[in-house]
């Protein structure tokens, strides 16, 4: 049976930190370092995605004599040279904590919104013996940018949509209005699971399965998004132009109850939903105890789209929103999935309702924009060592950084207070007193100590603190 890439333990860092080790003062204790977003495109950010790097990868006995000694070998091969890798360091950690990773992590909770330039998490090694351990974890769980900036994203898609949905339509619909279409389009089949779990913080659709996979594993969720049966361009296109009618109708006798999604633009758009949907297929698609959502996936999508909505409503009629608004027959409904981003979904909704149309007519399909085309810089993450002990005292560490002042890193050990009105500030861990500031407490907490994951969330939990910070208003009007 195939298996997957198998990765040392030891080796799941950059190159140069097997030389850190030594390039510590001597004196040193402790190493404690802290992850931010330094800045970005969005002001704030959703934390999620540690809990599954911390179960899969640093939980319990992480690595054995024999990791060791294979690690010193690449080490060797790797540098040309012998005496750069820890060998002594990491079997004497094996010897004294048999496998397992002194480290305490704090973070907050997942599904938390935090402004940019404040602490997310911090890590340090607790014991004195091995104060390189701390920055060792920095290349595996500095990863945590990926999961976050995906839930951002996602959150703030939906809060765009929301705003619209809450003043032209049901915002009860919101849930399934940003489909993942990512799957086929990311760079891996990790990153598959981990950004399209962190999409479904957000949102309720997806095609990406590896995503299930991990919340169920690692969230505690069994069915954590849902789909539709729906058509591509290859299941039109084997049955010939001249016979697309009946590609769809065999898709609807094939699916006779529910929703299910037909692409429209193998051939022309126009003939497909005013010859075929709107006359052939008409009576058919209204008897049908269901809806059909028409695909358009290609043209200008403003343009596209409106053409549609009007090619419906001409053939089919159309209704009006208690909130005034135009609104499709509900048996049949549009969504959008090519060229989809976050500009282009504000670009298409303003263009939409402005023409008159509920946001309930459509919704997203979301693939390398939501899953790929972003990076760690998009939130300018770093993960920066801010205080050491030596000798049994705790000093501060810094970086200034006069070529660029906006990589400056903060100096100290941290806390991230919260206050009774939910504000978060970063503030010094010795700074504040919660008996003198009654109500302010700290949203910093230990989830990971001496190889032990101490705090789970399931998504459920996720997913009821990520509601909180929505911001446009849900009652229906």
């Amino acid at each position: 049976m195939p298996q997957p890439l198998k990765v040392n333990p030891l080796d799941r860092d950059d190159s140069y930190k097997d030389s850190h080790w030594f390039q510590l003062p001597k004196d040193t204790e402790h190493v404690y370092s802290y992850l931010a977003s330094r800045g970005g495109f969005w002001k704030h950010t959703m934390f999620f995605g540690l809990q599954y790097y911390l179960a899969a990868y640093l939980e319990g006995k992480v690595f054995g004599p024999d990791d060791v000694t294979e690690a010193a070998d690449h080490a060797k091969a790797h540098f040309g040279q012998d005496g750069i890798f820890n060998r002594n360091g990491w079997m004497r950690l094996y010897a004294k904590h048999g496998g397992s990773l002194p480290l305490r992590v704090r973070a907050v909770p997942e599904g938390t919104v935090v402004p940019v330039k404040n602490v997310l998490m911090t890590i340090e090694n607790t014991d004195p013996e091995f104060p390189w351990l701390t920055n060792w974890a920095e290349t595996l769980l500095l990863k945590v940018w990926y999961p976050i900036t995906v839930a951002t994203l996602s959150f703030e898609i939906r809060q765009a949509i929301g705003e619209d949905l809450a003043r032209t339509g049901t915002p009860s619909l919101l849930d399934f209005k940003l489909h993942d279409f990512g799957y086929r389009g990311v760079s891996s089949e990790e990153t598959a699971a981990i950004g399209g779990a962190a999409h479904l913080v957000n949102f309720l659709g997806t095609d990406t399965k590896a995503a299930l996979a991990m919340l169920r594993q690692y969230y505690d969720k069994p069915m954590a998004g849902f789909s539709i049966p729906a058509m591509e361009h290859s299941t039109v296109t084997t049955w010939g132009e001249d016979n697309e009618g009946d590609a769809y109708e065999n898709m609807l006798n094939a699916v006779p109850k529910g929703l299910v999604a037909c692409v429209i633009d193998s051939y022309d758009i126009y003939r497909a939903v005013r010859e075929i949907f709107g006359d052939r297929l008409r009576e058919h698609v209204l008897r049908r105890d269901g809806v059909v959502v028409l695909r358009p996936d290609s043209g200008e999508p403003t343009v596209i789209l409106e053409d549609v909505f009007n090619m419906v409503a001409e053939k089919f009629g159309f209704e009006t929103h208690p909130k005034g608004w135009k609104l499709l027959p509900a048996q049949i409904r549009c969504i959008q999935g090519d060229g989809v981003n976050y500009q282009n979904i504000l670009r298409i909704n303003s263009h939409l309702t402005r023409a008159g149309w509920s946001m309930d007519n459509w919704g997203y399909g979301m693939g390398g924009a939501l899953l790929q085309q972003l990076n760690r810089d998009t939130q300018r993450f770093a993960l920066k060592c801010s205080a050491v002990r030596r000798s049994g005292f705790w000093e501060d560490v810094y970086k200034t950084t006069k070529a660029d002042p906006s990589k400056a890193s903060m100096a100290g050990r941290f806390d991230l207070l919260r206050y009774p009105d939910g504000e978060l500030e970063t503030v010094e861990s010795d700074s504040w007193d919660p008996r003198s500031q009654p109500g302010c407490t700290n949203a910093l907490e230990t989830v990971f100590e001496d190889g032990a994951v101490k705090r789970h969330q399931t998504l459920d939990q996720v997913r009821e603190i990520a509601r909180t910070y929505d911001r446009f208003k849900e009652e229906e009007q």
